[in-house]
């Protein structure tokens, strides 16, 4: 996967991606890609991503990137902020089966960006 920017629902620059690793600005890494799936270094499954959306488990979107397309009315995108330093990835724990996918829908997930990757 190429470097993505995602934004939230108000358009603020939320996370980005280095290889298959998800960071926030600030170089925390919070998650990881295996397949279309997006896991927590702990091994919940979050969600997925497709399309260049970033999609909780009931489907809704929580996030989008330059390529997204379908889905809710994306806002104005905010100007990204400067990249801190990366922090040490934790050790990936086993991953959690993944739940059965839901259908896709056009509305905003309820989920803030800190409670998706909690």
């Amino acid at each position: 996967m190429n470097e993505q920017t995602f934004y939230d629902k108000q358009g603020r620059p939320v996370a980005y991606t280095y290889n298959e690793h998800i960071y926030l600005f600030s170089g925390q890494p919070v998650a990881y890609f295996y397949g279309d799936s997006v896991y927590s270094f702990s091994g919940k499954h979050l969600g997925r991503y497709s399309n260049g959306w970033v999609r909780d488990n009931n489907g809704n979107c929580v996030f989008f990137d330059q390529t997204a397309t379908g889905g809710p009315a994306k806002p104005m995108k905010s100007m990204k902020p400067m990249k801190s330093m990366k922090s040490m990835k934790p050790m990936k724990s086993m991953r959690q089966m993944r739940p059965m996918k839901p259908m896709n829908s056009l509305s905003w997930s309820q989920l803030s960006s800190d409670a998706f990757f909690d």
